[in-house]
């Protein structure tokens, strides 16, 4: 993924001067984490982690590339589309979406995953880290059909850490509250988003929209 250069924003070089210069500095700011929390890390699946997979249907993945620059991306697909392959590894189908491959690019270049499993109207995920690769595989990709035909890649991560992380964030903002949530009206649609970041004359809200269902009534070619 290609960054850009621009000038750095005075809020953040204003900021990033004070800023926290190190872990110890850094650890002064808070209390020890407890016994539990030290505790919960380990080193493979065990059958409540694969089962939490197994019932999941959304995982966000975060990866980095060669220089240092980082990205988020979520996955989803119907409950368990994610292969736990045995107690150390699993695999994710890599699904049609915009072919920009920021995640595939970091992690070939990395070898280096983390993610964040959630079951959609519960509290609790589960978050693991570890090495990964992109395969293409046929015998593995033939097995990974949750999301359509078998996919052109998946991201296989071994893993090195899995703990269930704290429900608190949810909890927080409601997010699975219907009340809690902001009426359509007042977020800016997918289309509006991107009409704002492409900035193209001529370019209209309505053929972005057109193009988004097109996109949509494709997405598992």
């Amino acid at each position: 993924m290609t960054v850009t250069s621009r000038p750095t924003g005075r809020i953040f070089e204003a900021l990033n001067s004070t800023a926290v210069q190190d872990v110890a500095e850094l650890r002064e700011l808070y209390e020890d984490p407890g016994d539990l929390a030290r505790r919960k890390v380990v080193d493979r699946l065990h059958d409540v982690a694969r089962a939490f997979i197994g019932r999941s249907s959304l995982v966000f993945i975060a990866s980095s590339g060669a220089d240092g620059t980082c990205d988020v991306t979520p996955r989803g697909g119907p409950a368990g589309f994610v292969s736990v392959l045995d107690e150390f590894t699993l695999a994710i189908p890599d699904a049609t979406g915009n072919k920009r491959l920021d995640t595939s690019h970091n992690i070939v270049e990395t070898g280096r995953a983390g993610l964040i499993f959630i079951i959609p109207g519960r509290e609790s995920t589960l978050r693991m880290n570890g090495r990964a690769c992109v395969s293409t595989d046929p015998r593995l990709l033939e097995q990974l059909t949750a999301v359509g035909k078998p996919p052109v890649s998946a991201i296989v991560v071994e893993v090195e850490e899995v703990y269930q992380h704290c429900p608190k964030a949810f909890l927080r903002s409601g997010a699975w509250k219907p009340e809690k949530w902001v009426a359509g009206d007042d977020v800016p649609s997918s289309a509006a988003i991107t009409l704002s970041h492409l900035n193209l004359p001529g370019l209209t809200i309505e053929q972005i929209q057109a193009h988004e269902r097109e996109s949509l009534l494709h997405r598992y070619e």
